[in-house]
């Protein structure tokens, strides 16, 4: 099934720090139709949400939606009506690289789960969700929608998430990659005319926060692949980022800290991490901390394998369908 694209916009959406914007424009793409039951309420919907400078689209891959989203599997796109959007700043959506550059507001992440329920309620008229999945950013998201709209939803599954404030060596990259942009003397205020080398920095830092050291050494065995896997990897990223979008998704994280509202999430969560993340290294304890706080709570943390990648399994749909599945019959009971 093809997925369908369009553009919600809205008018004069305030910002939480004061600033308003004439016209926010939402990119989206959808598959499958929704389904109401007889009072309205739709009832097959899944919002899946992307990570940091990503988009709806990094779904459509066969490695997610060739294992979720065919005929016969868990999230069937002629069963369900799947929304990918793109969060303020990202793909398709308004962000400072249209213009405004640094003109543009200074979004959050509780900014851009506001649009999204509009999106859903104003634009696309869904008025339930099944499921809202996230990954990474998205997986932050998911925690915050369980927060802010606590009877949305049936079920919650944060991938690659953390529910408490960014801080230690995450924080401390996040700075890093913001400050490589802003300190580059031709940055010039976000009035560049070509992409600031500071940019490349950045992708360097980005490439080391979301590594994958024993995938890496395998894919990598010698010292000129090393060189050669890495020249890719900054190639394909510095061909597809500009430096005051990449600033700005990463200042969007600024003021997350879910940890002191979980209880008020209703809806059953499933949280799937992976051992070999470097974003959100389990030995933090951080997850185990925080789920006593949520009433229906359950936590999968992948083994690292053959098959893992990283921070980037959660975009591997086959490391952790299975769990998926299970958790989403139980909730459904």
């Amino acid at each position: 099934m093809d997925p369908r694209a369009g553009d919600f916009t809205i008018r004069d959406f305030a910002f939480d720090n004061g600033e308003v914007m004439p016209a926010l424009r939402l990119h989206y793409r959808t598959l499958g139709a929704p389904r109401r039951d007889e009072a309205g309420l739709v009832r097959n919907a899944a919002l899946i949400l992307h990570g940091t400078t990503g988009s709806g689209a990094q779904f459509l891959r066969e490695s997610f939606a060739g294992e979720l989203f065919q005929a016969g599997q868990l999230l069937d796109a002629e069963k369900h009506y799947i929304i990918l959007p793109d969060g303020i700043g990202h793909g398709g959506s308004s962000k400072p690289s249209d213009g405004p550059r640094m003109r543009f507001p200074r979004y959050r992440y509780l900014d851009m789960i506001r649009a999204q329920h509009r999106l859903l309620t104003e634009g696309l008229a869904v008025n339930h969700l099944r499921l809202v999945l996230g990954t990474s950013m998205g997986g932050m998201q998911a925690w915050l929608w369980g927060i802010h709209y606590p009877d949305f939803m049936d079920a919650l599954a944060p991938l690659a998430a953390l529910p408490a404030e960014i801080a230690g060596r995450n924080r401390m990259m996040r700075k890093m990659i913001m400050d490589s942009i802003k300190n580059d003397p031709a940055w010039h205020d976000g009035e560049y005319e070509a992409q600031p080398p500071g940019l490349i920095n950045a992708i360097h830092l980005l490439i080391m926060m979301t590594s994958c050291p024993l995938q890496w050494r395998r894919e990598a065995p010698t010292r000129a692949a090393a060189d050669a896997f890495l020249a890719e990897r900054i190639r394909s990223n510095a061909a597809a980022l500009d430096a005051n979008d990449m600033l700005y998704a990463f200042a969007a994280s600024e003021d997350y800290n879910p940890a002191p509202h979980l209880k008020r999430i209703k809806a059953p969560l499933l949280a799937i991490n992976s051992a070999d993340d470097q974003v959100n290294p389990p030995e933090l304890g951080i997850m185990e901390a925080a789920l006593p706080d949520v009433e229906r709570a359950r936590y999968v943390l992948l083994p690292i394998s053959e098959h893992s990648r990283g921070h980037g399994s959660h975009t591997l749909a086959g490391l952790w369908k299975h769990h998926l599945a299970e958790f989403l019959t139980d909730a459904d009971a």
